[in-house]
């Protein structure tokens, strides 16, 4: 007897273990193997879940009860998927006056929650809008003078993070230092996980600086400030143009991971973190750093290039990790975050003729064989396998959360009406979509430029699509102001003039959506 056959003759309990440390992509081969293989996968609601928990790019972050059966948890972890494919966007509505600043910055955070910042009348408020009763929900205000009661001193930007609990407010005093202040967001004390009561950045930050050109971020352990100096401070050549300084906030106020460039090189668009180790910093082109090291600067990756040298910008996603679980409620539910390894990012470029939309997969930042930091990735190599480029009219929304994208697409006479269009770029999109929406697997070509300058790419990273079109806006007359997407609902805000509503639909619940005041 061959020794691959006596493989097939162990118990199926045994196959079931062996194949269980296999890759869902070896476990999905090994079914097209043998009849045997394949009815130990189909009879095994544990490999399906190892398989469906990859397909769907997911890590499981939190421990379930061993009590649920684990073909509960595979199934929902399909339904809610499929639930994706069959969303209503037209609930009963309720009209809900908002008051709002005309320069607020409205968004949702993890969890569910909506936050605002209002850096003219330094206000700020943040509430839940999708409370669940395994949630930690947190309700605050804060009233001029209230963020930072520093004297002589300016907000520069707020970072809020329900996760854990923190609100960072990054301020400038008597226009030449910059410091960073870390509260608890359900009360006004340090947080307690913080190394210090503030953040301090080196002394050649000592500068002035530009508000509305300083951004603050968070992730996990880090915080990071960002910030474009002025232009009268380019006339010399050696001057600092942009710096970004990232703290281990939880382990020191003080930090040496920092980036800067000097005039003449390129502008900092934006960044962001990918998962606990990378960096990705957006100019013309996309510069990947690990920050495993903290005691040193950003160590650079890889320099993938993007085709065409345009002013990008960069679309920052809801962060889905379920955080702020009550202990007593982490055992009830398998808690899943998308994979930071196989997620979205989503870049613009304005033209005259309308925008370019750049949907990128993560993956190509984590794939780095053969790739050199010192010598620049052309998109050629990288770009095409790993990008899907969507054209849009200049008033568009579009959001993405994990491996979705939910955006406005244009309908009617001339465009003159816009419904909303899910893209799922998951590799099991095409199984949960259980005959909805529209596999999407050949290339793509898209005229990227304007006025004669310019060139054509084509693109091909799948997706399945579904258009919600029992709903639709008129294009002029659109009170649509922005919109989100997480991994369980859609959230829209509308108004006109200082009037707004925030609507909420749960795409994984039966119950109806419904309208909630930032009142």
């Amino acid at each position: 007897m061959k020794p691959q056959t006596r493989f097939l003759f162990l118990a199926e309990e045994l196959l079931c273990y062996i194949l269980s440390f296999l890759s869902h992509r070896d476990i999905l081969r090994c079914t097209s193997v043998c009849r045997t293989l394949r009815q130990t996968y189909l009879s095994s609601s544990k490999l399906q879940y190892i398989v469906e928990i990859s397909g769907q790019q997911l890590l499981v972050i939190s421990n379930p009860d061993n009590s649920i059966p684990i073909s509960k948890r595979l199934q929902r972890l399909r339904d809610e998927a499929h639930a994706w494919f069959k969303v209503d966007t037209h609930p009963f509505l309720q009209t809900v006056p908002v008051t709002r600043a005309p320069l607020s910055r409205e968004i949702i955070v993890a969890g569910g929650h909506f936050s605002l910042w209002d850096p003219i009348g330094d206000t700020a408020m943040i509430f839940p809008v999708h409370p669940k009763p395994s949630q930690q929900s947190i309700r605050r205000d804060w009233l001029p003078g209230t963020l930072c009661s520093v004297p002589h001193s300016y907000v520069l930007d707020v970072f809020m993070d329900p996760a854990q609990n923190l609100i960072a407010v990054a301020y400038i005093v008597d226009h030449k230092t910059v410091y960073i202040n870390l509260r608890a967001l359900d009360g006004d004390g340090v947080h307690p996980e913080a190394a210090g009561e503030r953040l301090f950045l080196l002394d050649d930050w000592k500068i002035r600086f530009q508000p509305r050109r300083t951004k603050l971020k968070g992730f996990g352990r880090y915080i990071a400030l960002s910030c474009r100096l002025p232009n009268e401070n380019w006339n010399r050549w050696n001057e600092v143009m942009w710096q970004l300084q990232i703290w281990d906030w939880k382990y020191s106020t003080i930090s040496s991971s920092i980036l800067a460039a000097l005039n003449g090189s390129a502008l900092l668009v934006d960044f962001c973190f990918l998962g606990n180790n990378r960096l990705l910093v957006i100019t013309d082109n996309l510069n990947l750093y690990s920050i495993e090291n903290m005691s040193q600067p950003p160590e650079l990756l890889a320099c993938f290039l993007m085709p065409i040298s345009w002013d990008l910008q960069y679309l920052s996603p809801i962060d889905d990790i379920g955080y702020g679980l009550q202990p007593h409620m982490q055992a009830q539910a398998t808690m899943c975050t998308s994979d930071p390894t196989h997620r979205l990012i989503c870049l613009t470029a304005f033209t005259r003729v309308g925008t370019q939309v750049f949907i990128i997969s993560t993956r190509i930042f984590f794939d780095l064989n053969g790739v050199a930091a010192a010598t620049p990735t052309p998109w050629q190599h990288w770009g095409p396998s790993n990008t899907r480029i969507i054209w849009h009219p200049f008033h568009f929304k579009i959001h993405i959360n994990g491996n979705r994208v939910l955006h406005t697409l244009p309908v009617g006479p001339r465009n003159s009406q816009f419904t909303l269009q899910l893209l799922d770029f998951s590799p099991l999109a095409v199984m949960n979509r259980r005959g909805l929406g529209r596999v999407v697997k050949e290339p793509s070509t898209t005229y990227i430029g304007a006025d004669g300058f310019g060139e054509s790419l084509t693109t091909s990273l799948p997706y399945v699509e579904v258009v919600f079109s029992h709903r639709t806006f008129d294009c002029a007359g659109s009170l649509l102001r922005d919109m989100w997407i997480d991994k369980d609902g859609i959230y829209m805000l509308s108004g006109s003039g200082s009037t707004d509503r925030l609507e909420v639909i749960d795409v994984r619940s039966d119950l109806p959506s419904d309208v909630v005041s930032t009142s």
